[in-house]
């Protein structure tokens, strides 16, 4: 249960690596822009300090920054209703992750599932970033006491894991100061596969561009992709528990529903019985007409960096405008001096 006692708040963000793509959208921005309008308070990042626990070309990471700003935008966060920002620009984040870097117990770390996938075999040439992030992921959201966190189901580990710092911050010092947050999971679109194996993850990072729709695609390309996804042979069912060993047929019904605003359930009963060369169709001009306008408008908001970057510094100052008083009290409950 969330801690009533806490005002309510929104905190999320994405990691600025480029080609944000379909299962980021259906998986986070969607639902980041469905709770900007459901009247609680918003903060959405880029989160750019941990795009750097891996090599980033500096051009790109800006450029990145930029385009994933143009994308919160153009999916519909308006900087006036939610406070946009990149990570960066509000050192709080770093301070308060340092001070949780000393709350943060080794075990819990060494849980941590998403290290050992990301660094495979090669652990020991990884960045201690890459090792360390999951503390700076709580930093940035308790550094706004944030109480719900919209996440893909593979980082609702990390918000357990914030919830355990948290509570041993609280225990350590004796105080009731940080909330509870909880993880937002929801929705037919929070684990968006592969177009080419459905029991893997869409993915920017997978060689095969056809694996996935990434959100600058044009129409043209989109269509082209969903043709081309891998199905199988039979005609769809009447209902979700026939499709429990038909992955691709599942990833691709999932998707409808995220797009469509229906449950998988609705989409099944609507299509039962129709074959892929019936269905692939409606899906490619479901997507086409949701997903050509927001590539338009990024292309549109990325001929102006200037007011992206207007935005950010706006944003940034707003959300450091939270975060510098809640780092003053956890300095002063920590013991440090503070005569400056």
């Amino acid at each position: 249960m969330t801690d009533t006692s806490f005002t309510p708040r929104v905190f999320s963000g994405i990691q600025p690596s480029g080609n944000l793509t379909l299962g980021n959208y259906l998986g986070a921005v969607k639902r980041f822009v469905d709770m900007q309008n459901a009247g609680i308070e918003t903060i959405y990042c880029m989160v750019d300090m941990h795009a750097i626990t891996v090599w980033q070309d500096p051009a790109d990471l800006k450029r990145n920054t930029r385009e994933l700003a143009a994308a919160y935008i153009a999916c519909g966060l308006d900087p006036a209703k939610s406070i946009l920002f990149n990570q960066s620009q509000v050192p709080a984040h770093a301070e308060l992750g340092w001070i949780l870097n000393c709350v943060t117990r080794l075990g819990w770390m060494n849980r941590m599932t998403q290290f050992k996938d990301k660094a495979g075999k090669n652990a020991e040439k990884m960045s201690l970033g890459l090792y360390a992030y999951p503390s700076l992921m709580a930093a940035d959201i308790l550094i706004y006491k944030a109480t719900h966190v919209p996440v893909g189901e593979d980082q609702k580990q990390h918000v357990e894991l914030t919830r355990d710092i948290a509570a041993k911050f609280n225990h350590d010092f004796k105080v009731d100061f940080f909330p509870q947050p909880e993880p937002i999971i929801d929705g037919a679109g929070t684990r968006v596969m592969s177009l080419r194996d459905g029991t893997k993850k869409m993915s920017k990072s997978d060689p095969s561009d056809l694996s996935r729709i990434n959100m600058t695609d044009d129409a043209d390309t989109i269509a082209k992709k969903i043709r081309k996804a891998k199905t199988d042979a039979e005609p769809l069912p009447d209902n979700m528990d026939d499709l429990a060993d038909r992955p691709e047929a599942r990833n691709l019904i999932n998707i409808y529903a995220g797009l469509s605003g229906q449950t998988p359930a609705d989409v099944i009963k609507e299509v039962a019985g129709q074959q892929f060369g019936q269905f692939k169709p409606l899906l490619a001009d479901l997507a086409v007409a949701h997903l050509s306008p927001i590539a338009d408008e990024m292309r549109r908001l990325m001929d102006d960096v200037s007011e992206i970057d207007r935005i950010l510094g706006d944003g940034a100052n707003r959300a450091a405008e939270i975060a510098e008083p809640i780092l003053a009290e956890v300095f002063d409950i920590v013991g440090f001096v503070r005569s400056r």
